[in-house]
């Protein structure tokens, strides 16, 4: 039984990160929506209200930071954990102008993410 309620949506163009994520996070209980890139996610007319995002921060065409930038400017206020091969300072400054709630590092922890996802949507309702 999750901790929680809520859809977490996950963008990355790397089917096997899409599957090995969706496995451990199904396993743990939660919905889960997957995209292979920016161009997908931005494609849907309806994003859950109660949802968080998982998104990997270097895709083709389009880099994770620059889709939470047009998801801001579609008003879409989810909250946002971005992944990436490596933490940098500038990376950490972006992504905290962007709002981004948490970056996590790969390889990820399961635990680091389950826990990241369960404070981005918060307490059961």
């Amino acid at each position: 039984m999750p901790r929680t309620s809520g859809t977490v949506l996950i963008v990355d163009d790397d089917a096997a990160v899409r599957s090995a994520l969706k496995f451990v996070l199904e396993v743990e209980g939660l919905d889960v929506r997957l995209y292979d890139g920016p161009v997908a996610l931005l494609a849907e007319t309806e994003l859950p209200a109660h949802a968080c995002l998982i998104v990997d921060y270097l895709m083709p065409g389009m880099d994770g930071l620059n889709l939470v930038d047009r998801l801001r400017e579609r008003q879409v206020g989810l909250p946002v954990i971005l992944i990436t091969a490596r933490i940098s300072d500038d990376l950490s400054r972006r992504a905290e102008r962007a709002g981004v709630k948490r970056i996590l590092e790969k390889p990820l922890s399961d635990s680091k993410l389950i826990d990241s996802i369960y404070s981005a949507l918060g307490p059961s309702r």
